[in-house]
């Protein structure tokens, strides 16, 4: 996972640490200084926070203190974060910020352990200061340590206390998510900064990141009853960040509750009756308490898995303005259709019948200083559009809009859709036009989408083109389907090509029917708009595909009429006779190669 490591700064951790035991000094940080500049972006401090310097670190092998050897110690400590594409290597030196001889932030109920602190305070440094951390976005938390990428799911907007059948789906998610090393969170939601870490009388506390900690199927009954009665309960175990404070209602660790359950699976479970922050829960009451969850899955782009491997497209891109309306790249969000589609755009296939897509995009993190004052991220999004199967040039016009995702001003923004084959585009935007920043995006299928960039907005003018032409014509023929096809007792098993100046698209097959849904479509750019294209059915057949019928399209710039329903026709050049069928197909042509 951290093969490919970048020291943050450019401070190595090696070369610092092997300089302090040369000298035999304790590391002193000059990037992130013992001072309130490294605590807060603004505002006066507190009290006079002290800075001081922990006895016993244990942490990881080499950088465990080791008591043998003490002068192998140099006060200097690093930890990987997944920060915008790429795994980072954040240094601190030891120096923890304290009052009274008290930590002030993260720290741990053991008074000889300080990982949590020293942790906190490397991902202080990348965020800028210890204040930019408070009231922060657990998805994007979530992101920065694994790497991974953050589905929110509203519970109360979906209903899954009252769905039964959603609330099982997404149980079996969440247990997925569990299983295969991801971290996942709930919490209630605080409307207001009254509401921020009340606590209800069921023993939850709102805003509060829970973090789930297991997921199980829990089997009800005792003894030979158990095994073979079979009933199990969908069980998640939750922690309160605090450390304390639990849910009393049913299955909290005194309810008589957990008497329908045996010693032994009480045992394997862990249940232990102390206020230690830690309880269990039905995954029902989770839906009927709980407002929201986080799950940060793991992708799997390893071959060598034996779970389900993905695909992986990772793309930069940059929100950017120009006075030029075709090289402005901040057009907001639909809402500003004049602007919209002046945004950066991405295109990729679904190479399958049906696949399900999972696309995350994440806007540069903004670092907090006390000049500056927090980063604030902006509000992202993005939409899905199902264009022309050949479409190699950028969109100018509204299409099938297939899917879209949440606005919000998160770091990350991710959506997991399932859409049928074909070709799509990705427009990443701000939420309003103007606004500027870099972007990441990432888009997992199960077969490689070839997902790029599309950059230019019509074909390229070459040297050639005075000699071989350039297209004078864009035109959108959209196949939407055909009826009365010639029949077989199984049905047609059809497909429709459009052609049109040496470019071709083919429909999938449409298996047994003798009136298709193609919808299908394709972009031309004509050099000889004279030219008709041709509409062309054909059936499927194991040796040989048959003939069905065709039309030809002239297709002009000044048909204003936009559906044509047509009778196919024979191949014959002298005297076409018509054949059974016909062909539902919307055109759209223009003279301005940016229309479509």
């Amino acid at each position: 996972m951290f093969s490919c490591v970048k020291p943050y700064e450019d401070q190595n951790y090696s070369a610092l640490k092997r300089a302090c035991l040369r000298r035999k000094v304790l590391f002193e940080d000059p990037n992130f200084p013992a001072t309130d500049d490294s605590l807060y972006y603004k505002g006066s401090p507190g009290p006079t926070v002290r800075w001081k310097r922990p006895k016993v670190i244990p942490d990881w092998k080499e950088q465990e203190w080791d008591p043998e050897k003490p002068n192998a110690y140099a006060g200097i400590f690093h930890f990987h974060f997944w920060r915008f594409g790429e795994w980072v290597d954040v240094v601190i030196d030891d120096r923890l910020p304290t009052v009274n001889n008290q930590l002030i932030y993260c720290h741990s109920s053991s008074r000889n352990e300080f990982w949590c602190a020293l942790v906190e305070k490397a991902y202080a440094k990348l965020a800028g200061c210890y204040q930019a951390l408070d009231g922060g976005n657990t998805a994007d938390a979530l992101v920065d340590f694994t790497g991974g990428v953050s589905e929110p799911i509203d519970l109360t907007e979906g209903d899954f206390a009252n769905d039964e059948a959603k609330r099982n789906q997404l149980f079996e998610r969440v247990l997925k998510v569990h299983s295969r090393g991801g971290l996942i969170s709930a919490s209630i939601k605080a409307v207001t900064a009254a509401d921020m870490e009340a606590r209800l009388a069921c023993g939850l506390v709102k805003g509060h990141a829970y973090a789930i900690t297991d997921v199980r199927k829990v089997r009800l009954g005792h003894g030979l009853l158990a095994f073979f009665k079979s009933e199990k309960l969908d069980m998640i175990r939750l922690r309160n960040p605090w450390g304390e404070r639990e849910w009393n209602g049913p299955w909290s660790d005194t309810s008589e509750e957990w008497q329908k359950v045996s010693k032994s699976e009480r045992e394997k479970l862990g249940v232990t009756v102390q206020d230690d922050g830690e309880f269990w829960m039905t995954f029902e009451d989770l839906c009927r308490y709980f407002t929201d969850i986080i799950k940060c899955r793991l992708i799997n782009t390893s071959y060598l898995s034996i779970h389900k491997t993905w695909e992986e497209a990772r793309l930069r891109g940059a929100w950017t303005r120009h006075e030029d309306p075709l090289h402005n790249r901040s057009g907001g969000c639909i809402n500003h259709k004049d602007t919209f589609f002046q945004n950066p755009q991405y295109i990729f296939d679904v190479k399958k019948p049906e696949d399900e897509v999972l696309i995350c995009i994440q806007q540069r993190p903004k670092q907090s200083t006390r000049r500056d004052g927090k980063g604030e991220n902006l509000a992202i999004g993005f939409d899905i559009y199902k264009v022309e199967e050949n479409r190699q040039y950028r969109m100018h016009s509204l299409q099938h809009r297939a899917a879209s995702s949440i606005y919000i001003n998160s770091r990350s923004v991710f959506l997991r859709t399932e859409q049928p084959e074909g070709r799509y585009v990705i427009i990443p935007t701000t939420f309003e036009p103007g606004h500027t920043g870099e972007f990441l995006l990432r888009v997992f299928t199960d077969v490689p989408s070839n997902c790029r960039e599309l950059r230019l907005d019509e074909p390229p003018r070459t040297c050639w083109s005075s000699l071989c032409g350039y297209p004078q014509q864009v035109t959108q023929v959209h196949v939407l389907g055909a009826a009365g096809l010639k029949d077989s007792q199984t049905g047609a098993n059809s497909y429709v090509i459009i052609k049109c100046e040496g470019d071709k698209v083919r429909s999938a097959v449409q298996k047994g029917t003798s009136t298709p849904e193609y919808d299908v479509k394709g972009v031309f750019y004509r050099k000889k708009p004279s030219q008709p294209i041709t509409v062309q059915i054909w059936n499927h057949r194991v040796l040989k595909d048959e003939f069905l019928g065709q039309v030809h399209l002239k297709a002009n710039a000044d048909d204003l009429q936009a559906l044509h329903t047509l009778h196919l026709r024979d191949r014959s050049s002298r005297q076409p006779s018509d054949l059974p069928g016909t062909v539902a197909v919307r055109v759209l042509s223009s003279a301005s190669l940016t229309a479509v």
